[in-house]
């Protein structure tokens, strides 16, 4: 899923760590130096209580992703939501959902998602960083309501999670990029891996609720999970009014002085210190390099230097994080564990949740800290085993006898494996390795189309596991199995790692080249 969509821009952060004993050039045109030349070189706090506030606040967004992507998986096997807006059997007297109506009310929130990605930098590029996080958190209530005023619609909670969706997808683009654009230099890669910690615990504590409230005999076992969830769009979008701009938007739009100003106050140092000073040049630098780059055509893309490559293997590696089938377990988890006859889904789900949530922050750690290239072929291979072993058990044997507990214990625990798999290399990596692949002229464009991709799959992947469900039970599990070791492959053949000392020597003269040669990405 788009589970964790955002570890691409953690780089940024952290390759620029700050160190207020390190000597810095300060802006030359700063009103402290025009005034009096004096520059505070005091030490600075690592952490201060408004960038904490600020990071707190704003993961909220990556909290609102996870549990709006997880609350589904149990509602479609919740009693009362199957009676509601399920289809009725006569020949059995009971309640299900066509692949159909199951497909569209899970896999709507995947279109709404795609576009509000894609619409969510112009509308913040033009209204400003905080006021688009409180449109968006908005407009994830609207979904909310939608969804919460029916009783027996299932085409009303198909269109909510959609109309949610556009929330969630914007948040997920402009969240990070406020965060990126006002953490203090020290603590700005942790901010962001902050907001993919908290999609995992989004995830999580929906699964916790639904757990909760799955026996209760009415809408409350559905609506209490959604009420719950409108709690999180309405404290990020009503706390988001009381925090500053974005100092590098204000800066943008010809606000110097309040960019300086929100600086300072999130360093916790007054307004004439070295640090303000050096990002206040940073700024003005990166202005003056967006303003001399132009903004690329769409076409440029596919045509620039080295660009049809880089672009194509952006999307292969998007569209192959969604084919490793971790939101095939995310999305029906809880019915494909309740079809194996064991005793309470709800608790298995808890279970996967509490994995996944348990090795972000080490897939966090191995994002910066290992080779990507050989994190990917081992991840891969890792979840070939997995999904292997899960299909030939569930079909062999859980698909002749369901009751079978040595079984289901076994697929329980070899879904925990492949989670432990995706959680720590396919899932964060890839994300890392788009946004560092593509030169800054083209960058935004790039990622709009892989980001694009992931999306696709997901609907797809969402839509029509039904339907292939019914068709080859557990043996859909070969088809993952045979992504995850197509990826191995991908990546052995298509993407080269390059010391950073010579990727860096290459940066200045990609522009002017036209190599169709493997991409390097950072090892």
């Amino acid at each position: 899923m788009g589970l964790g969509n955002l570890l691409g821009r953690k780089k940024a952060g952290d390759e620029s760590q700050y160190s207020s004993q390190a000597a810095t050039p300060a802006r030359a045109d700063s009103t402290v130096e025009k005034n009096d030349g004096l520059i505070d070189d005091s030490p600075v706090k690592y952490l201060t209580w408004r960038s904490f506030i600020l990071g707190l606040c704003v993961s909220m967004g990556g909290f609102i992703f996870g549990y709006s992507t997880g609350q589904i998986s149990g509602f479609t096997t919740m009693v009362d939501f199957k009676r509601r807006f399920a289809e009725y059997n006569a020949a059995t007297g009971e309640y299900a959902f066509s692949n159909v109506r199951n497909g569209l009310i899970v896999g709507l929130l995947s279109i709404g998602t795609m576009i509000g990605a894609l619409v969510a930098a112009p509308i913040a590029d033009r209204i400003g960083r905080k006021l688009s996080i409180s449109f968006w958190a908005l407009i994830n209530m609207v979904g909310i309501i939608v969804q919460i005023a029916t009783t027996d619609k299932w085409y009303q909670i198909a269109m909510g999670r959609w109309v949610m969706g556009l929330g969630v997808g914007a948040l997920s683009s402009v969240v990070p990029m406020y965060q990126s654009e006002s953490a203090p230099r020290q603590v700005r890669g942790a901010m962001v891996s902050a907001f993919q910690l908290f999609v995992a615990f989004g995830i999580f504590i929906s699964y916790i609720i639904n757990f909760g409230t799955e026996r209760i005999d009415s809408t409350a076992s559905w609506r209490i999970t959604m009420g719950i969830g409108f709690a999180w769009p309405l404290i990020l979008g009503i706390g988001t009014l009381f925090l500053p701009e974005s100092p590098r938007y204000a800066y943008r739009h010809g606000r110097v002085e309040e960019a300086r100003q929100v600086m300072a106050k999130l360093y916790g140092v007054p307004t004439n210190h070295r640090v303000v000073a050096q990002e206040m040049t940073d700024m003005k630098n990166k202005l003056e390099e967006e303003l001399h780059a132009g903004k690329a055509a769409w076409h440029e893309v596919f045509t620039g230097p080295r660009m049809l490559y880089r672009t194509i293997l952006g999307v292969g590696l998007q569209s192959l994080q969604q084919l490793t089938g971790a939101n095939f377990i995310f999305y029906y988890g809880t019915s494909i564990f309740q079809g194996v006859g064991l005793s309470n889904s709800y608790v298995t789900q808890i279970i996967l949740g509490a994995v996944n949530f348990g090795m972000t922050m080490p897939g966090l750690y191995i994002v910066e800290h290992y080779g990507r290239r050989k994190c990917l072929m081992a991840g891969a291979a890792w979840m070939f085993i997995c999904f292997l072993i899960w299909a030939s058990v569930g079909h062999s044997v859980l698909h002749v006898d369901p009751s079978s507990h040595p079984a289901g214990v076994a697929m329980i625990v070899f879904t925990c494996f492949f989670i432990v798999g995706f959680a720590t290399t396919w899932g964060p990596i890839v994300w890392a390795i788009c946004g560092e692949m593509y030169p800054f002229r083209y960058r935004a464009t790039c990622m709009g189309i892989a980001t694009a991709a992931n999306w696709t799959w997901n609907f797809l992947i969402s839509f029509f596991t039904p339907f292939i469900s019914s068709a080859i039970d557990f043996r859909y599990g070969y088809v993952f199995a045979a992504c995850c070791f197509a990826a191995i492959w991908v990546v052995f053949f298509f993407v080269y790692a390059r010391p950073p000392s010579e990727r860096q020597a290459k940066e200045g003269a990609e522009e002017h080249q036209h190599h169709d040669e493997p991409t390097e990405i950072r090892e």
